[in-house]
């Protein structure tokens, strides 16, 4: 059965309130495929639905919401319920996340209300850091043991310390000052004598970040390492919080839509069900960019006028320049965008790049012009002609991979986002670089 079909079984149910059929279709269903069907849910629906499944189950369909309609189900419930049973059993991080979505004072009125103290200033903890950032990504709830602890008392505390955490992966050892100083595995602790003290047993050998180091750079590590879970210290190297991969994932995904839809000229994220002002919003200031682009195209166009009259065969190339100018100038300028991203290369090193892709841009030129040349030839156009087109299609690809590379390599020096300098924004500029050369060009070679 399709989603399609899913959905729509779910809301002629809803509306009959058929329960008997309702529940066993719930519980064999995981919370992930719920909250698809959520999406097509008016808020009384959604309401309705959740009220079928038991808390823990809600709260995980919850955190697989999308943010527009997670803030759009909480407005059925109390600041109360939210507090006592969808934060209750949320992990600290995902509760913050939910917090910085929604209007202050009700966040504020949320914290009051949630009955464990403890929990709720971890939550609160949480807000002081800045977004994308370690402190904003980690949870509080992770499995602390001590250095001078035996590994009897190490299994009860983290029996004790279990019931707060959704996923164990393994122990993080502190001193008496609560600095990180290793990890231990939990095979290891179940291996080990029950008198066996956790400081001839633990890994020294252990990788953390700060509170306030990127997400990106958080992620590169976690991929660099093949991290599960990934230990956050303060700057006193206290453990404070712990990241795992699933926060991770999701950082990344959101970050790749954002750069994607940058690539696309859109200034803000937006979706197909969003408003009609919040796409316009979103789409209309690249396309200014792109109609200033056009216009200084027109203009460059102009002021060869009289050359394009002599030589009419000139106008017939113009959007075979323009269209390679952007082409290889996006080309260019993703490649750079995906090292920066990764990390697999960085805004050092600009003349060993700028070489490597010069000399791909001049491969790809030369085949290009033969090809365009080889063209004319069949054709009928003039030898003149056809060697201003080659001549200026390999400038203008030798041009544009140079744009390409060296903008998002200054972006990136500046600390703006690479991802700006693809799509309308290279495009534009390139066309204008390549009209400009491709006439200059004509110029020289045919007077």
């Amino acid at each position: 059965m399709s989603n399609i079909d899913l959905t729509k079984e779910f809301i002629d149910l809803i509306n009959d309130r058929q329960n008997e059929e309702l529940v066993p279709l719930l519980e064999r269903l995981f919370p992930q495929d719920i909250a698809e069907i959520f999406d097509d849910l008016d808020l009384d629906q959604a309401v309705y639905l959740a009220s079928l499944v038991d808390n823990q189950k809600r709260v995980d369909i919850l955190k697989e919401l999308e943010p527009d309609v997670k803030i759009k189900y909480l407005n059925g419930y109390t600041s109360e319920e939210i507090a006592n049973v969808f934060f209750t059993l949320m992990d600290s991080d995902d509760a913050a996340d939910i917090l910085n979505s929604i209007e202050v004072e009700r966040g504020k009125e949320i914290l009051r209300k949630i009955e464990d103290k403890d929990h709720s200033k971890n939550i609160a903890s949480l807000l002081r850091f800045p977004e994308n950032t370690a402190g904003a990504l980690m949870a509080k709830e992770l499995i602390r043991v001590r250095t001078n602890w035996t590994v009897k008392q190490c299994t009860e505390e983290i029996r004790k310390q279990a019931e707060e955490v959704s996923n164990v992966f393994a122990a993080y050892v502190v001193d008496e000052f609560e600095e990180l100083v290793g990890w231990i595995s939990l095979k290891r602790i179940l291996l080990a004598k029950e008198q066996t003290k956790i400081e001839k047993l633990y890994d020294t050998n252990v990788i953390s970040e700060n509170t306030y180091t990127s997400g990106e750079e958080v992620a590169g590590t976690m991929q660099k390492y093949d991290l599960v879970t990934l230990p956050v210290v303060d700057a006193f190297d206290r453990l404070v919080g712990i990241i795992t991969f699933d926060d991770v994932l999701d950082y990344v995904k959101d970050e790749a839509e954002k750069d994607y839809q940058m690539l696309s000229g859109l200034s803000e994220s937006v979706e197909v069900k969003d408003s009609i002002w919040l796409n316009t919003r979103a789409r209309l200031p690249w396309l200014v960019v792109g109609l200033a682009g056009g216009v200084a195209s027109s203009l460059v166009i102009k002021g060869f006028e009289a050359e394009i009259e002599r030589n009419v065969h000139l106008a017939l190339f113009i959007p075979l320049i323009m269209a390679m100018a952007g082409n290889v100038g996006v080309q260019s300028s993703s490649i750079m965008v995906q090292g920066l991203a990764n990390k697999s290369i960085s805004s050092s090193g600009l003349w060993g790049k700028l070489g490597k892709e010069l000399v791909v841009a001049l491969f790809n030129g030369l085949v290009c012009s033969g090809l365009l040349m080889a063209y004319g030839f069949i054709s009928g156009n003039t030898k003149e002609i056809m060697m201003t087109v080659s001549l200026a299609l390999l400038s203008v690809i030798l041009i544009a991979a140079i744009i390409g590379t060296v903008v998002p390599l200054i972006l990136d020096k500046v600390k703006i986002d690479p991802a700006l300098a693809t799509g309308p924004f290279i495009t534009t500029s390139n066309d204008l670089v390549g009209l400009f050369l491709y006439f200059i060009i004509g110029n020289m070679i045919l007077g």
